[in-house]
């Protein structure tokens, strides 16, 4: 089954091995300050997602050079670096904080692309501004964490924000060129395999174009064409599988019998189904996920990265 892996995808593009570095930019989330709620989303660890990156109180740079020496076995040559400000919600701050951060990531030599965490209702003009502007020195991905289509799961889980709301962020953010890498949690609690996959199919849609101006009768067929964006569809998708981490809310649920997690067989199952409908020129930045071990609930299974990864490519290649 022919797909397009994140890593295919990179050294195609930027020609060698490119590593990701988390960076912790010490922000909050509206989800946690009380804007929207104080428990966070139902799954998320008190890191906000960012356990494996450094303290904020490490600058941009000395997290990418940490980073860089945690990933200097694997290197085999001069390699390249994304720097993933992924902990929370990373454009939840003053356009002025998140210009200096930003900035001082994008400056970095050996950093080829700035990808940034964030939630789809914490992306006003100005932040998208300033994303663009950034984008013509070096790639901005913006990752944005849907999780589902479905309503009733987001209500479940937290999210805070409909699905319109995603939707019109993905425009904003094509009409600007900024790459969209979209984030689908597969195993929430109450969905079945067709609602999964309902979510896959989706994000990935295409999309007609947009005009940027008003069709009047003085605007030639042939203006109107040139001035049509292409489909808004994402440009990258990340599957995770649900983990259920200690001392989350979910955890609490997962105790008390309220829900099951799939089997490694029936994950991998469904991850072929997903890569079956997804276009070969949307990239896979991840078919799976790992929660920090030493916090993890369920599925335990999944702990086994390699493990799971074997298996996934098996299935693949059948």
């Amino acid at each position: 089954m022919e797909y397009t892996s994140l890593n295919t995808y990179l050294k195609e593009r930027f020609g060698c091995k490119v590593y990701r570095i988390a960076i912790n930019g010490g922000f909050t989330c509206p989800n946690r300050d009380g804007r929207i709620d104080t428990r966070g989303c139902i799954f998320c660890s008190g890191y906000g997602s960012g356990d494996f990156a450094l303290d904020a109180s490490f600058s941009v740079t000395e997290q990418i050079e940490r980073g860089k020496e945690k990933v200097a076995g694997k290197m085999h040559g001069k390699g390249k670096y994304i720097a993933y400000f992924q902990a929370f919600t990373n454009t939840y701050a003053p356009v002025k904080r998140l210009r200096s951060l930003f900035t001082e990531a994008i400056d970095h030599p050996d950093i080829a692309v700035l990808s940034v965490a964030t939630r789809p209702d914490c992306l006003p003009e100005e932040v998208l501004d300033l994303l663009s502007e950034l984008n013509e020195r070096k790639p901005v991905w913006v990752e944005l964490g849907l999780q589902t289509i479905h309503e009733k799961s987001a209500e479940y889980i937290r999210r805070g924000y409909p699905l319109q709301v995603y939707d019109e962020a993905v425009r904003k953010l094509r009409e600007r060129d900024i790459e969209v890498i979209t984030h689908v949690i597969l195993g929430l609690p109450g969905e079945t395999r067709e609602d999964m996959l309902e979510t896959v199919r989706y994000v990935c849609k295409e999309q007609k174009g947009v005009i940027e101006h008003d069709n009047s009768d003085n605007i030639s067929q042939q203006e109107i064409e040139t001035d049509k964006k292409d489909g808004y569809r994402i440009q990258g998708i990340k599957l995770s599988l649900l983990h259920v981490i200690e001392g989350t809310d979910l955890a609490k649920d997962y105790k008390m019998g309220k829900f099951q997690c799939m089997s490694m067989e029936e994950y991998v199952d469904l991850i072929r189904d997903c890569i079956a409908i997804i276009p070969k020129d949307v990239v896979i930045h991840r078919m799976t996920g790992d929660g920090a071990k030493k916090t993890l609930v369920a599925p335990l299974w999944s702990a086994d990265k390699k493990r799971v990864l074997n298996a996934i490519n098996r299935a693949l290649q059948e």
